[in-house]
């Protein structure tokens, strides 16, 4: 459950502060008071998403916190699964910041955390039922999650997908297989002329470009790397015409040694030079080398060498990879597929019957992933159709369909082969029909409401963004009472403007708003039982309340307190 939600300057709300419990919770206010930016900044806790506008005037931010606690078992483990953990409290601190140019920050337990993280475990926390989603309760698509989440058929359903995702590995590698088989002939006689023209080639090392390439350069400036190497060699070490820096080096050292005796630090300075000396001869040397490196050797036919090859080279990368290393692997690639299509007929046939074993076998787990559903669907249909009933639709028909689907659709599917939708009949003698097509926006709120109470949801906070919207004041009632039926294992806070729905719940909220100078501000206060009865008079009434309809609410918020 949410135990508090913070929320500082998004839109009219400067500062807000809720403490929510357990049970069954409602906002209620005037229209334009702000009850919105509540149900807006829990989407937020949940990774919806965060945009500038929102950020009250004159604010270079907003931010909105929520600290979660009680969390479900398998809510632990999926988020561990994530990286995210719980505190040494066992609770759960979401914040989002928002900035003025945009970016959106997530904090969890005060650690930066991906907004990708944040979306992954936000339904582990809440699920937000606004008239939005209310509308996307027509696609069906989703009423094979909301049949196996009844069902409790993941065990089932996670068999089978792991056969099933065999089978189209399979699949794939048969229509590969058949696809190169069609213009075997025409693609064989390509892929060996290339296989021959990189064999040619005979490749060396991975490297072998970059070395040529610096050879290339040395062959280039041959003449010019033997004179000043020689240059260095003759200055450094063997000077014909004079001494070299090694010679200076080796008399100054022997002239200080002398000095040794009289002259402070001589001897140290002798040791220095001597080292120098070496270091000197040592770059001597290593040049000379230069000099005897065959490579120099008649560099202009070296040339004529390298840049053939070079050129042999360049042509493979124009055709085969960018490297020698993608070039040879292009080279392995290809060799395989000349085995596979050279072996084509017989490793399609050896494919098709590895395809039929798992066939067989996906068939057998989707079968009793069928019969599953079928059984719970005749459950979950009878437990909505009794709460649609109690929810004032007495002629309503409801029933779960799973059929299988047919195949030349594609018989199985990542949620194996079933065809699951949801029908309804409003009105006597008319057709029963997917529920999307039937369904006015009173009615599909109220499905929503019978689907939420019935199916089994491992959500702890369940949030309803007027879920009593066109319809009366007694069915406003029923859907107050299965709102509280549903608060007895899930935390349930709805924002609502019935009177007949305010009434059952826990816990009262209103939500105001106040000009102060040219600046409107929303606040949030936990009402009283009295601050409670003034409230309902006012949904009641309107504008001006009367004695009558504060007695009404009086009257209506003690009958279900004595119910409870």
């Amino acid at each position: 459950m949410i135990k508090n939600l913070s929320i500082t300057n998004v839109a009219v709300a400067k500062t807000l502060d809720v403490e929510l419990e357990n049970g069954f919770s409602v906002i209620t206010g005037e229209t334009g008071a702000g009850k919105s930016i509540v149900i807006d900044c829990l989407g937020l806790l949940c990774g919806g998403k965060a945009g500038k506008e929102m950020i009250r005037t004159g604010e270079s931010k907003a931010v909105v916190s929520g600290i979660f606690d009680e969390l479900s078992a398998e809510a632990v483990e999926a988020m561990a699964e994530l990286g995210i953990t719980p505190d040494e409290n066992g609770e759960l601190e979401i914040t989002r910041t928002i900035s003025a140019d945009g970016k959106s920050g997530v904090k969890i337990n005060r650690k930066p955390c991906p907004l990708s993280v944040l979306k992954e475990i936000g339904p582990w926390l809440i699920q937000i039922q606004t008239q939005d989603e209310r509308t996307q309760l027509a696609d069906k698509s989703s009423y094979t999650v909301m049949l196996d989440s009844w069902a409790q058929s993941e065990p089932l359903l996670e068999a089978y997908r792991s056969v099933y995702t065999r089978l189209s590995a399979k699949r794939q590698e048969i229509r590969e297989l058949t696809e190169a088989m069609r213009e075997r002939n025409m693609l064989l006689d390509i892929l060996k002329y290339q296989l021959q023209e990189i064999d040619a080639a005979k490749l060396g090392a991975d490297d072998e470009e970059e070395r040529l390439l610096k050879l290339r350069t040395k062959c280039k400036n041959a003449e010019r790397v033997r004179r000043h190497s020689s240059l260095v060699y003759k200055a450094l070490e063997r000077n014909e015409k004079g001494m070299s820096a090694a010679d200076l080096l080796e008399r100054a050292e022997a002239a200080l040694e002398q000095l040794s005796d009289v002259l402070d630090g001589a001897a140290d300075m002798a040791k220095q030079l001597e080292g120098y000396r070496y270091e000197i001869i040592d770059i001597a040397d290593r040049v000379h080398k230069i000099l005897d490196d065959d490579e120099l050797d008649n560099p202009e036919n070296k040339l004529t060498t390298i840049e053939s090859r070079l050129y042999t080279i360049d042509k493979l990368k124009k055709k085969y990879g960018a490297t020698i290393p993608e070039i040879k692997e292009f080279r392995r690639v290809t060799a395989a597929k000349i085995d596979d299509m050279e072996s084509g007929d017989m490793k399609l046939r050896e494919l098709e019957k590895e395809e039929a074993a798992i066939v067989a076998e996906a068939s057998e787990k989707a079968a009793a992933l069928h019969e599953c559903r079928v059984k719970a669907g005749e459950m979950l249909a009878k437990n909505i159709l009794s709460d649609l009933i109690f929810l004032e639709m007495p002629k309503v028909r409801f029933s779960v369909q799973v059929v299988k689907r047919p195949e030349k659709d594609g018989l199985f599917g990542l949620d194996g082969w079933d065809d699951v939708d949801f029908l309804l009949s409003v009105n006597p003698g008319e057709a029963m029909q997917s529920l999307g097509k039937v369904a006015s926006g009173g009615e599909l709120s109220r499905v929503m409401l019978a689907m939420k109470a019935s199916v089994s949801d491992q959500t702890g906070t369940v949030v309803f963004d007027e879920i009593d919207t066109g319809v009366s004041g007694s069915t406003s009632e029923r859907i107050g009472i299965l709102l509280k039926k549903l608060s007895s294992r899930n935390q349930v806070l709805a924002v609502t403007h019935s009177p007949q729905v305010a009434a059952q719940a826990d816990t009262h909220f209103v939500i105001r708003k106040q000009v102060d100078g040219e600046r409107a501000e929303s606040s949030v206060t936990e009402l009283t039982c009295e601050e409670r009865i003034e409230e309902l008079a006012r949904i009641i009434g309107g504008i001006d309340v009367t004695d009558n309809q504060r007695e009404t609410a009086r009257e209506m918020l003690s009958r279900e307190m004595r119910a409870e």
